[in-house]
């Protein structure tokens, strides 16, 4: 063989590869690019990834986006709190605070307040890094609801540029219940608690949450200009909604909150699913915990058409006593009846784990996997995470980003920590791209239609590069 033929053949040989093994052909690049993370990262950036599950909106949105809404709604920055305030009746800002429109040009000012909104650059000090996560949603929380359609925009556009075709975004929750909750208190016969909500006005409270629904969506279409260009690749992405219960609210507002959001469930077809969310470890969260599955347990047999995913397990020893993690999976599973769990990190610390891990495989319950978040909020990375063991246990998962702005993340580097952190073939990264949409909480013809579209964007990646 000359020296042009053997060139010839150099070029062509991983075409050839490629066309008549595919999948052993994605293997080995994969396993390839695995000891240079930056090309590995080119390489899952243009993977299809399916769905992101776990994914809350008002962590989802990077802090410079708030910035830019604070300047628009003339919010003041407090330096002391590194947070957004309103400004004074007149308008103004109070002494010691200053305009957050200054963040435009004061660069100083911006990375403060960016470092203040996210867990960029964070040092644990005398703040943990848990509760510095925590502490970032009131900071911004001044900015005003009209921006919502203009950040779901923001996060279905970078949905689309990573090659995802389906979200599922915690947009919504039950907090207009919370008055009449308060004027009705708990009944744990939760029939009759049911029936004196509903009586007291509560279809009303879900009348008003379908419409700022409604709204949200039409306000994300408008920002993406679905309208004049609907086969745009951010218009594409399929979007869906979970509702938020308050798990530390009190226990009858998280009953009237819970009732809504399966009632709205029921009526608007945007909403696919519930899911309680705040800190797991709250005081509220633990001591009613038992009571919350309960409450689910209730909801999911009086509306059984209704999708439920929990966020269990989200602990780590020493945040909370021993016996604090030995519950939290299993009753979302046995009691409350979860479709899917969000995080699961406790998994090894609770009661007879291997016997939990066969029923989640055999009831096929997904895992929502958060690498980042998980390690930024829990401490727990590498050997110490779960995913393993569920892997190895055939129990189902997809990997999700949880609040991609606080954490300074996205689907990408999630997967490309997943790939590196615990070695996962092209295969299983593939596996969870198609679990991302199996689990997915969308309508079943929309599902056949995003699975189908996801087998021929793998085609699409998977063929051999065209040789001239």
């Amino acid at each position: 063989m000359n020296s042009s033929t053997f060139r010839l053949a150099a070029l062509l040989w991983p075409a050839l590869l490629l066309a008549a093994d595919p999948s052993g052909a994605m293997e080995a690049r994969l396993a390839q690019l695995r000891a240079n993370p930056p090309a590995l990262y080119a390489f899952l950036l243009r993977m299809p990834k399916g769905g992101d599950l776990h994914n809350h909106l008002t962590g989802a949105v990077y802090a410079e986006s708030y910035l830019d809404a604070a300047a628009e709604d003339g919010l003041c920055a407090n330096l002391r709190a590194g947070s957004l305030v309103l400004p004074n009746q007149d308008g103004g800002c109070a002494e010691g605070d200053v305009p957050a429109a200054r963040a435009a040009r004061d660069n100083a000012l911006r990375n403060e307040l960016i470092d203040s909104f996210s867990m960029r650059a964070f040092v644990p000090g005398t703040e943990s890094a848990h509760d510095h996560f925590f502490g970032a949603f009131a900071k911004f929380n001044a900015v005003k609801a009209g921006h919502r359609g203009a950040f779901l925009a923001e996060l279905t556009r970078r949905a689309a540029e990573q090659n995802e075709s389906y979200l599922e975004v915690m947009a919504i929750n039950g907090k207009p219940a919370n008055p009449l909750a308060d004027k009705i208190g708990l009944n744990t016969d939760f029939d009759r608690g049911r029936e004196q909500l509903l009586a007291g006005g509560l279809d009303a409270v879900v009348e008003q949450l379908h419409a700022r629904l409604d709204d949200t969506e039409k306000s994300r279409r408008a920002a993406l200009g679905c309208d004049a260009e609907p086969n745009s690749p951010a218009c594409r992405v399929a979007v869906r909604y979970l509702f938020e219960v308050l798990r530390e609210s009190p226990a009858n507002q998280v009953f009237a909150e819970a009732l809504a959001g399966f009632r709205l469930a029921a009526v608007d077809p945007l909403l696919v699913g519930v899911s309680f969310v705040q800190p797991e470890d709250g005081a509220i969260s633990m001591r009613d915990y038992h009571l919350h599955m309960r409450i689910v347990e209730y909801l999911r047999k009086t509306y059984p058409k209704i999708h439920v995913t929990l966020h269990a397990g989200e602990l780590a020893p020493g945040l909370v006593p021993p016996e604090g993690l030995r519950f939290h999976i299993r009753e979302a599973v046995e009691i409350a009846g979860a479709e899917r769990i969000g995080h699961g990190v406790d998994l090894a610390y609770e009661t007879d784990s291997e016997g939990l891990l066969l029923l989640m495989r055999r009831k096929r319950i997904l895992v929502e996997i958060n690498l980042t978040s998980n390690d930024l909020i829990l401490g727990v990375r590498g050997n110490q995470h779960p995913l393993p063991e569920y892997l190895k246990a055939g129990v189902p998962v997809a990997i999700s980003t949880d609040d991609e702005g606080v954490s300074r993340t996205h689907l990408t580097q999630e997967l490309l920590r997943a790939a590196i952190d615990y070695r996962l073939s092209y295969a299983e990264l593939k596996e969870m791209a198609r679990n991302s949409l199996q689990y997915a909480f969308v309508e079943e013809a929309e599902k056949a239609r995003l699975r189908k579209d996801l087998e021929e964007r793998f085609r699409a990646f998977e063929k051999p590069p065209a040789i001239e």
